[in-house]
């Protein structure tokens, strides 16, 4: 199986040695940030520096002209990532051997937030999501799939992976984080995530919906989970507590506005890219869920992408649902962390290979080359010698 390693601007630029390093995994491709959210990284071998922080999502290179006066644009990264810093670690790591794909960051933009309060996803209670853009709204809608080309098609990349390319919701890494105090499941974290903003209030209507008692039937069917009761049971809870026409009235909503997004994006990239360009999703076989790994319909991804990047790390049976809706020439790669500080596992990293492959996976992706120790690449080295 193809293997690529994800890969930070700054774990190249200014370490000469790095490109070599990576080719030297064994690993045929990078998949290199060209946009990317806020991040505190560790750069455990860079000659000038070991702790990078990104303090808030930017493009990677200069912001291209198309931006001239709109609301809503992309942010030049500060001193994490001068000038093109995309570019000078892609050629670096092409001069390597390496086949250099872009990794785009999409709806997941806490500084739009703060400076844009009302394009973020609003609870049912009327707290806003700074860090999640709400996709609905057509000025957002219109930033991102424009973001999506432009990030996407750097010079010389042969490809692109897009993460978050759907709703972002509760669930999010934050600095500081202190939610975790109740446990929401599935269905708690899917109606902490539906979104009131004047947009979606709209299309709620559009699909039968009185948005003020959507919004008092959300909080009533939260309160149980405020209390203590169990929260598992998935997307059968979520009509329970809420009703299941109704249920099924905001997925309609959610769905299609997610899809159209998805659609809108992946052709604005193609129309911008060169023929044999590659077009991945980050993506959870599972609709209704949000996040960096976008909740997608299998057989609707992958009749508008070339494949799916999907999360394995805790297993590979996400791969199953894509599996079954595969084509000949469908990309599935399974995403595996290789850093066993963020939960990767270093001992069973071939067998966990073998088992997505055995699942329908056709590539790997490794998780993340730039933040792994030296034990970490060593197990790489290992595993993908014995492919």
């Amino acid at each position: 199986m193809k293997a690529s390693a994800f890969v930070y601007p700054w774990d190249v630029v200014g370490d000469p040695e790095a490109p070599a390093r990576i080719a030297a995994l064994g690993v045929e491709q990078v998949t290199l940030a060209s946009a990317y959210h806020s991040t505190r990284a560790l750069t455990p071998r860079h000659p000038r520096h070991r702790i990078v922080t990104a303090e808030y999502a930017a493009v990677l290179y200069p912001v291209g002209h198309r931006w001239a006066g709109r609301g809503l644009r992309p942010y030049p990264a500060g001193r994490w990532a001068p000038g093109d810093a995309y570019g000078e670690a892609a050629g670096a790591l092409a001069a390597a051997g390496l086949e250099v794909h872009t990794w785009v960051v999409l709806a997941h933009n806490s500084r739009m937030g703060a400076e844009h309060p009302d394009t973020s996803v609003v609870n049912a209670y009327g707290d806003r999501y700074p860090w999640a853009p709400c996709i609905a709204q057509p000025a957002t809608r219109a930033y991102l799939v424009d973001l999506a080309a432009e990030a996407a098609v750097r010079p010389g990349a042969r490809g692109t992976e897009l993460e978050s390319l759907g709703w972002y919701g509760l669930q999010h890494l934050h600095a500081h984080d202190k939610t975790a105090g109740v446990g929401l499941g599935d269905a708690g974290q899917y109606l902490m995530s539906l979104c009131f903003c004047p947009a979606c209030r709209t299309g709620y209507g559009e699909q039968g919906l009185d948005a003020d008692e959507l919004t008092a039937a959300v909080r009533d069917a939260l309160e149980p989970l405020w209390r203590g009761a169990a929260a598992d049971g998935g997307w059968p809870t979520v009509g329970r507590l809420l009703g299941e026409d109704r249920a099924a009235a905001t997925r309609a909503w959610r769905d299609t506005t997610a899809r159209t997004l998805q659609e809108q994006a992946v052709a604005a990239v193609r129309a911008a890219a060169p023929d044999g360009f590659q077009v991945l999703l980050h993506a959870d076989p599972v609709p209704y869920h949000c996040g960096a790994n976008a909740g997608v319909d299998p057989a609707h991804v992958l009749s508008v992408a070339d494949g799916v990047v999907v999360p394995c790390t805790a297993g590979p049976s996400l791969l199953t649902p894509f599996a079954e809706q595969a084509r000949t020439d469908t990309v599935l790669a399974a995403n595996l962390t290789v850093v066993a500080g963020m939960g990767g596992s270093r001992g069973t990293l071939t067998a966990d290979a073998a088992r997505a492959r055995a699942l329908g996976a056709t590539e790997l992706r490794l998780y993340h080359a730039g933040l792994a120790s030296d034990d970490d690449l060593a197990a790489v080295r290992g595993a993908l010698a014995a492919r």
